[in-house]
């Protein structure tokens, strides 16, 4: 169920309980700013989450309160990620769904990698 991106943070997210170590995940990479794993159900042939290790619930609350250092290291790590996945030459598609209209789901902020295949439409079009 989507969530409201205004919402406090919640530190029982299953985000959180993966950085905390309560919960397994695939680790792909980590440093002091942000840990990337696989995603447990992949919408593609890579499909790798990367999130900022501060409580942030989305990328208007993280580009508003995190430090400069927070904000440049995340970027940074999702770049690299990219890189040693070896997406950069064929291409991958990043997504940051935010609040209930983008469909977030998790309440920390997470970055979807999305590679490994040939990507179409950028948003569905609408049904009716």
């Amino acid at each position: 169920m989507p969530i409201d991106a205004t919402q406090p943070y919640d530190d029982g997210n299953v985000f959180a309980r993966i950085l905390r170590g309560e919960l397994p995940s695939k680790t792909v990479y980590e440093d002091e700013w942000a840990l990337a794993f696989h995603d447990i159900n992949p919408q593609a042939p890579v499909h790798i989450l990367v999130i900022p290790k501060g409580p942030y619930v989305s990328w208007d609350d993280f580009t508003a309160t995190g430090s400069d250092a927070e904000v440049a290291g995340f970027i940074r790590a999702v770049g690299h990620v990219a890189r040693e996945a070896g997406l950069v030459a064929p291409g991958y598609r990043l997504l940051a769904n935010i609040g209930g209209h983008g469909h977030q789901e998790v309440p920390h902020l997470h970055v979807h990698i999305f590679g490994g295949r040939q990507f179409r439409e950028m948003i569905p079009a609408p049904r009716g």
